[in-house]
């Protein structure tokens, strides 16, 4: 078992490509499964969650909380750079409202659920991210409706229910934090929790490429049936996860964190709520509803330039022998 979990280790990145791949062509050779598909996304990220929430130690998580220099730096990335970046980058499809609002809609939202798995994949401090989750999601719904207000106008913002962002909070982030510490609690007293902990930690690959496959089957239909309208927001897109490696890199230095952490701010900046606020899209007006296939093809995006993003980040913020002034 050992074996197959080093292999599994050492080709992660083609694995997860070829789960990709096969969602595309799963996706697109059964015409009418995304509903199927679409129904196992939340519970294939509740098991992955599950597991990556298993590998962190959950009481380093309350000391990540006082650690203000991330937190001031992850909040500025996200609720400072981005809506910034975000605006520049909308000004390419100002002229169509469903575009617009589709991808400011995303963009906007930190990611707060698969991203502390990639972010941990590229060995960056993935319980401080956890610990910042719940800062991210209040933000998030206290100041997307400000910032759309902003961009596009007010009109548009009565017919937007945020509910969605708090059943995700609570599916995607409570329930497996807290199963993943009963777990911990059982671990320390007998086998059985250790043996789920060992097992959990062995298939981490395989969940994240089922959750990979799942997401991309169970919407490369509906991008594909629409592509030659949201084709202008797929470079956007792309722009914006290559944007946000200087940006995030550019304050974390500024704020003087570590290797780790900039890693962590990176990927935090990078990342986008899309599986949250799909439903959003979705409650949209006659008019927009273009916006959700919008939305969705910033996930298809940003899976490809996570894959990319945790071979590389590593390489571009390599780690360095700890100094007094630094940490690793």
């Amino acid at each position: 078992m050992n074996r197959v979990v080093d292999t599994w280790d050492r080709f992660q990145i083609p694995l997860y490509i070829t789960a990709l791949i096969a969602g595309v062509v799963v996706g697109l050779r059964w015409s009418g499964s995304a509903d199927i598909f679409e129904a196992a996304i939340n519970p294939s990220l509740m098991a992955l969650l599950y597991a990556t929430f298993l590998g962190i130690p959950l009481t380093r998580v309350g000391g990540a909380l006082k650690d203000l220099k991330f937190l001031t730096v992850l909040l500025a990335v996200n609720f400072i750079a981005v809506p910034i970046v975000a605006f520049v980058l909308s000004r390419f499809i100002a002229g169509s409202d469903a575009l617009l609002v589709g991808f400011l809609l995303v963009v906007l939202a930190p990611c707060i659920d698969y991203v502390i798995v990639f972010s941990g994949l590229a060995g960056a401090a993935q319980e401080k991210l956890l610990a910042a989750t719940p800062m991210l999601m209040l933000a998030q719904i206290v100041l997307i409706p400000v910032f759309l207000a902003l961009f596009v106008g007010s009109d548009i913002l009565g017919s937007i229910s945020f509910g969605p962002f708090v059943e995700a909070f609570f599916l995607l982030i409570i329930i497996p934090l807290v199963a993943a510490g009963i777990t911990q609690w059982v671990a320390g007293k007998w086998q059985v929790g250790r043996t789920i902990m060992s097992v959990a930690e062995a298939i981490m690959v395989p969940l994240m490429m089922l959750t990979l496959f799942v997401v991309i089957a169970s919407q490369v239909e509906a991008v594909s049936d629409q592509f030659t309208h949201i084709v202008k927001v797929v470079p956007l897109y792309f722009t914006f996860l290559i944007v946000m490696i200087p940006v995030g890199c550019g304050l974390s230095k500024l704020g003087g964190l570590g290797v780790k952490e900039t890693r962590a701010v990176v990927f935090s900046g990078a990342t986008r709520n899309s599986l949250v606020v799909l439903p959003l899209a979705l409650a949209l007006p006659a008019g927009l509803e273009i916006a959700a296939v919008v939305v969705v093809t910033q996930t298809l995006v940003e899976l490809i330039g996570m894959v990319i993003y945790v071979r590389i980040i590593p390489l571009i913020f390599p780690k360095r022998r700890p100094t007094a002034n630094s940490q690793v």
